[in-house]
């Protein structure tokens, strides 16, 4: 089972970014993916989710309006398109995929994505 990130790195306040995590090993289309990040000093936070049918999304309210989570079930990928970031969203950000049907959860290693100017 692999979940990787990537599209991490720096970005100044109001920029964008998009965040992939590729996944392998297991069936993509019958997990449910989530994103958590990890800033410094703090526990890790729900950011967003995806069902595995993508038919239904949520987000934590500090990113709702400024973050879009999708998926692509061809491409056993999800993605976390990031606009309007600011400083608070410096964190490791995670990837997460969890069974809908059966009982399992994986996390990716993380990918750092740093705001300032």
């Amino acid at each position: 089972v692999q979940l990787v990130e990537s599209g991490g790195g720096w970005e100044q306040p109001g920029g964008s970014l998009r965040l992939s995590c590729a996944a392998s090993g297991f069936t993509f289309s019958s997990s449910h993916m989530s994103w958590y990040r990890q800033a410094p000093g703090k526990e890790r936070e729900f950011v967003a989710i995806i069902i595995s049918d993508g038919g239904s999304t949520n987000y934590a309210d500090s990113v709702k309006g400024r973050f879009t989570i999708s998926r692509d079930n061809v491409k056993n990928t999800v993605y976390l398109q990031m606009n309007s970031l600011k400083r608070e969203d410096t964190a490791v950000y995670y990837c997460n995929a969890r069974g809908s049907f059966t009982r399992y959860e994986y996390w990716g290693q993380g990918t750092q994505v740093t705001v300032s100017s």
